[in-house]
């Protein structure tokens, strides 16, 4: 409930630039940090209307939203069906004359209302006195990454203040502010689309506002920051950015909404990873804050936890399973399904095999306790032992035991055990498979990636490790995870005496490969020059080769710029030759 977030006061001058005919403009603005599900549009259209009645309370006369959120981001081809964005218009219709008169709403939703040839339009509306009194629409639309906005969206050819109690308000959408950024679709300073944000300067207003729905990536807060900075110093004009926060599918939203003054100092911020509210008082200048962005494993437990909170609640999912191998990663994914729905909603199961060490079901067990989950010691034996029969699985198989084809099958029969629980109950199954192995295929399709969400498939084995010991050093009472899971050697377990590093380069060598591989797209003859080609050569291989096991993996967290999932679209049937 709205009582539950906190309410954060701020307060920023608006002079210069406000003109001396305009002393009338000084308002409050509030900042409204929040988290729609995509598609319910009047549940998103309550949010909206929760937090009018709160900034209502603190004096606020203008409540600003994220992006579409009356759809919520991203709506994909929700936008496709017949009277969905029909529907939206209707929600936003409903908004104005619900809203008290004395305040108004900046609403992000997607529109048919004024977009020619029945198209849509990526909007913000504001809406005051029963009305919507003018609309913004989107000019720049990206087209890179997991975002494919010009699939739907038709972009506004210009631009205009949208005017409320005397203030002109500059109005952008997202990417609108993103024009000339490095990595970006609109990157090119020859691009034929011209500026949205220095058009509206240009117009004449007195205060941006950024209404955005931008996932999160580890490096993006600060380059949001500098990004807003960039244009505040460059038209002299304070700048408000709304940021959604929550997760939606693969994409998870950290908020971290902020207000700069027209120097581009911070003097407003809002919290990362959770819905919050801001007023801003316009007449005079608050302190400058410092920036303290979150520390690198810090924000990727919180980003980790929202993700698969609200993938399970906005799922209508309660609880979840997963199999517990007294490893590190399925330890890490324990401890984040906890945090995020309560131990009580988790359900831990331990299947030894023979191959499996005394310690791999004790740590396990140790682990299930000191987080307090539900869990169960179920061998795997009997089962392995009537599938490796002769008249079963042919007589080669039978004679071949521990054998590769003989290890994968025990990952599919651990899968299937997880799986018949999941489906039993009604509990979300979760794969616990890192980035660096789902990257080279050290994993089994119907085994260990069985499930419904992959939560740490954007994480990197060296930074599961890293999570770990921050998990540890900030538990509340013991650290959950034991000692033994964090110095043993990684493994499978699926073999005699097997360790990961057996068959992989060490971890640190074959993340940094995969790093420059993946999310720098650098060259094998690139990397060669700092690592050995031999080892190079055999990662990139791996990683072609098993994008087939990629695109049959569950659906999991974006973290990274460049992660497995809908932002990375490689072909299968293919291969890269040279001359």
């Amino acid at each position: 409930m709205w009582t539950d977030f906190p309410l954060l006061i701020g307060r920023i001058s608006l002079e210069p630039p406000c003109r001396p005919s305009l002393f009338g403009c000084f308002v409050k603005i509030a900042l409204a940090q929040l988290n729609p599900t995509v598609g319910a549009i009047r549940s998103n259209a309550a949010l909206a209307m929760a937090a009018v009645e709160r900034a209502s309370r603190e004096g606020a006369k203008l409540v600003v939203t994220p992006e579409l959120l009356i759809s919520g981001y991203p709506p994909k081809d929700l936008l496709l069906r017949e009277s969905f964005v029909d529907a939206c218009d209707r929600v936003v219709e409903d908004l104005a004359s619900g809203l008290p008169n004395d305040i108004a709403l900046l609403v992000g939703h997607p529109t048919h209302r004024g977009v020619p040839d029945g198209r849509i339009a990526n909007a913000a509306s504001l809406l005051h006195s029963g009305q919507i009194q003018q609309t913004a629409r989107k000019s720049l639309l990206p087209n890179y990454d997991v975002f494919d906005e010009q699939r739907y969206f038709r972009s506004d050819d210009a631009v205009s203040p949208i005017v409320y109690d005397n203030l002109r308000l500059g109005v952008h959408i997202c990417e609108d502010a993103w024009w000339g950024e490095p990595n970006t679709f609109y990157h090119d300073p020859g691009s034929p689309r011209p500026d949205p944000v220095a058009e509206l300067a240009d117009a004449g207003v007195d205060l941006l506002i950024n209404l955005s729905a931008s996932p999160f990536e580890l490096d993006k807060p600060g380059r949001r920051r500098n990004l807003a900075a960039r244009h505040a110093i460059a038209h002299g004009l304070p700048l408000a950015f709304v940021n959604q926060v929550g997760g939606n599918d693969d994409l998870v939203f950290d908020g971290q909404s902020f207000v700069l003054d027209n120097q581009g100092d911070l003097v407003t911020s809002l919290p990362a990873f959770e819905e919050a509210l801001a007023v801003i008082d316009t007449e005079s200048l608050p302190t400058t804050l410092a920036d303290q962005p979150l520390a690198r494993e810090p924000a990727l437990f919180d980003a980790l936890t929202l993700g698969l909170r609200d993938y399970m609640n906005k799922c209508g999912f309660t609880d979840c399973i997963l199999g517990l191998s007294g490893g590190i990663d399925s330890a890490v994914a324990a401890c984040i399904a906890s945090r995020a729905v309560g131990p009580s909603h988790v359900h831990g199961l331990l299947m030894p095999s023979r191959f499996s060490s005394d310690h791999s079901v004790s740590d396990a067990r140790e682990l299930s306790e000191a987080l307090g989950i539900e869990h169960q010691v179920v061998p795997i034996e009997t089962v392995h032992a009537a599938y490796t029969q002769a008249d079963v699985v042919g007589a080669e198989l039978a004679a071949n035991p521990a054998g590769l084809a003989d290890q994968n099958l025990q990952a599919r029969i651990r899968g299937a055990m997880v799986m018949i629980r999941s489906n039993h109950n009604g509990w979300l199954a979760l794969a616990t498979g890192n980035k660096s192995e789902l990257a080279i295929g050290y994993c089994t399709l119907y085994g260990d990636m069985a499930g419904g969400f992959a939560v740490l498939c954007d994480v990197f084995k060296n930074d599961v490790y890293a999570l770990a010991h921050h998990i540890n050093a900030t538990w509340p009472g013991q650290s959950p995870i034991p000692v033994g899971t964090l110095n043993k050697p990684p493994s499978a377990e699926l073999a005699p005496g097997q360790v990961d590093q057996d068959t992989l380069p060490e971890y640190p060598v074959l993340d940094a490969i995969l790093k420059g591989l993946i999310e720098e797209e650098r060259s094998i003859q690139s990397l060669s020059n700092e690592f050995p080609d031999e080892t190079v050569t055999w990662v990139a291989n791996r990683l072609d080769r098993n994008e087939f096991k990629r695109r049959q993996m569950p659906p999991g967290i974006k973290l990274s710029a460049r992660a497995f999932g809908s932002g990375r679209r490689m072909p299968m049937a293919a291969r890269f030759e040279t001359q």
